[in-house]
């Protein structure tokens, strides 16, 4: 026999019972000589029937658990409510009552219908409209009844705002090991304390959530997830919602995630919304879990502390290899570039090698580290670019015109970057200090100089994305505000190592000031928080100033790289004149010596290059000299500037 064949016996045989008692009471007889039918309880696999564990988890007495039986009477048998009129000797009274229990069911007791009472606290059973309590009617609730019947179904006003946890996946050995730490410290209950809270602190949420459903998993637990933000944070609702959530655990044998990860302590409300997880943290009996990215305040409760971080690198090699299977073994060191550049979650990585190997044909090597290289950005890229905007690049070396020391800065940064997991990993130098690791640069010059241009190089030389800060919406006048947008950035652009570029670094990273008030002391927690994350980002931020010497000393020898970019003499000027006009653009008898007199930077000058090819196509023409004195005409006037003579002599013709 089957367990839900068996379980449905039980019950019948459990209703049955019931029914005998109503009848011997709707007859008058209180004799013990026609006694109750007996139950036969059963286990199969472990499991008992459903009522019998609906007692044991929730400690009903006998006396309770026939009430259960008598409110489940009229949902399980169509005459049980002329039953019930009958014992009540009114034929109006066709419902279960308390004082029909009080009446017919051995060792009656009163508190099995107090508020405090089990039936109630974790509301069995519903108490209707009636005169009074004791005649109140008595319904099982819903969720109750479908258990005894052995369905599970999720609490229909939990549907919506719990959601069932994925199956676990296979784990990389440091999250393996942290779900084993969590399963332990279930699996040894104290008499009357309930199992510690795990704190699954962090930036990795898909690995909380790994960890948490495999030491679920290893317990034989389900697992269910909360949302944070959708807890009530009024007091008399949430002492309601906390009430199902335990009884939903308690039928389903589930663990509870509370996922906590987005909720920001600037946002209106955080202060409730905390002190809600809080004390569902205190009331919730089962095995819970909260998913934040830092520690919070402590519980009476006892709290189990884990740190969630993203697979290492040898990991992360290690699942590359696992997702990618035979395709891995043509890759040689390409796996190994992966992970020094990228921090991606195993789901990240899951999710790229399932991009690629989806693709038709059977790419050669070459093709697949580039497709795999590509399908990386893609997955680290969408967080960062709901908070910058990212920069396409369109320049290469040979469009930046800069003095040749310049130049070999540059090209020694992309040497920082490409080697910096060999030199911190592989020769020791991150494990002699975990400061300075990122790598930082000042670009410094005025504008138009070609700093912009040089961050797209860097980064089409390297294959990673460029985006851009722009420093005068991140800095806020609300304590705290600027610090919370530099972390949303620096933490979006942590999986793919992007290249951060900072415009106008003066706005926050101006020199510190003496402290007279809050303010001043505010501004200088915007610029040290700014030096750290500097110093521990992973990938190669850019900061872009006008004016060097504005900058605070102490920021400055911090930097790594300090590139001055400077007003373009007349021969680096006549360079960028023979540049600027692409190679497909019609030209025409174009003086570059001359043109090089224009005593403008790099910027001006692409501008008046673009300006005069339009006059040119307007004209049918190809471009000339005239039409270069057009446009920086008009470039002069913007940037109002007087167009000498000495610059255009011998323009007109």
């Amino acid at each position: 026999m089957s367990w839900y064949a068996a379980n449905d016996r039980h019950v019948e045989q459990s209703l049955a019972r019931v029914r005998r008692l109503l009848e011997r009471r709707a007859a008058g007889s209180a004799g013990p000589e026609s006694p109750a039918p007996a139950v036969e309880s059963f286990e199969i696999d472990g499991y008992p029937p459903a009522l019998e564990a609906l007692v044991s988890v929730f400690g009903l007495s006998p006396f309770e658990r026939d009430v259960v039986m008598l409110a489940a009477g009229p949902e399980l048998d169509a005459a049980f409510g002329a039953l019930c009129a009958a014992a009540h000797g009114d034929p109006r009274r066709t419902w279960p009552t308390f004082a029909l229990a009080l009446a017919v069911f051995p060792e009656p007791h009163w508190s099995a219908i107090s508020p405090q009472g089990a039936l109630r606290h974790w509301r069995l059973l519903e108490v209707g409209a009636g005169e009074g309590l004791a005649s109140s009617p008595l319904r099982l609730d819903e969720r109750v009844l479908h258990y005894l019947r052995g369905l599970e179904a999720t609490d229909e006003r939990l549907a919506g705002i719990v959601e069932p946890l994925p199956d676990a996946r296979v784990l990389v050995p440091s999250h393996r090991a942290l779900a084993e730490r969590l399963a332990r410290a279930w699996a040894r209950p104290v008499a009357g304390v309930p199992p510690p809270v795990a704190e699954l602190t962090g930036a990795e949420p898909e690995g909380k959530r790994e960890v948490f459903a495999a030491a679920a998993a290893a317990l034989g637990l389900s697992g269910m997830i909360l949302p944070a933000a959708l807890l009530p944070a009024a007091p008399a609702e949430l002492d309601g919602f906390v009430r199902l959530l335990g009884r939903e655990a308690a039928l389903g044998h589930t663990a509870l995630l509370v996922d906590a990860q987005e909720l920001d302590p600037a946002d209106a409300g955080h202060a409730a919304r905390d002190a809600a997880i809080s004390r569902l943290a205190e009331s919730f009996r089962g095995p819970l879990a909260v998913a934040t990215r830092d520690r919070r305040r402590p519980l009476r409760r006892t709290v189990l502390p884990l740190e969630v971080e993203k697979p290492t690198p040898p990991e992360q090699g290690g699942l590359w290899r696992a997702f990618l299977g035979a395709s891995a073994a043509e890759l040689n060191g390409h796996l190994e570039g992966l992970t020094a550049q990228f921090d991606l979650s195993a789901a990240a990585i899951r999710g790229a090698a399932a991009e690629v190997l989806s693709r038709e044909g059977e790419p050669g090597p070459a093709a697949l580290s580039d497709a795999l290289w590509q399908a990386s950005l893609g997955h680290a890229r969408p967080r960062l670019e709901a908070l910058a905007q990212r920069l396409r690049p369109a320049a290469g070396w040979d469009d930046l015109v800069l003095p040749e020391r310049e130049r070999q800065m540059l090209a020694e940064m992309i040497v920082h970057v490409r080697r910096r997991s060999r030199v911190y990993q592989d020769w020791g130098f991150a494990a002699r200090s975990g400061r300075g690791l990122g790598v930082s640069a000042l670009f410094a010059g005025p504008s138009g100089t070609g700093k912009t241009m040089a961050a797209e190089v860097l980064a089409e030389e390297l294959r990673l994305d460029l985006f851009r800060i722009d420093l005068s919406a991140v800095v806020s006048k609300y304590i705290g505000e600027t610090e919370k947008n530099l972390r949303r950035v620096f933490d979006a652009a942590e999986e793919g190592g992007a290249i951060l570029l900072f415009d106008e670094a003066d706005a926050l990273f101006g020199k510190r000031s003496e402290v007279k008030d809050s303010h001043d002391r505010y501004a200088n927690i915007e610029v040290g928080y700014l030096l750290q994350r500097m110093e521990a980002y992973r990938g190669l931020a850019i900061l872009t100033s006008n004016l060097k010497n504005s900058l605070d000393p102490a920021f400055l020898r911090r930097l790594r790289f300090v590139v001055q970019f400077p007003f373009p003499d007349t021969p680096l000027r006549e360079e960028i004149w023979r540049r600027v006009f692409p190679r497909e653009t019609p030209l025409d008898g174009l003086d570059y010596p001359v043109l090089a007199r224009l005593g403008v930077a790099g910027g001006n000058i692409r501008n008046i290059a673009l300006a005069a090819a339009f006059l040119a196509a307007d004209g049918g023409e190809p471009v000339r000299m005239a039409h270069v004195l057009r446009a920086a005409r008009s470039e002069y006037a913007k940037i109002e500037k007087p167009l000498t003579a000495a610059e255009t002599t011998g323009w007109e013709g």
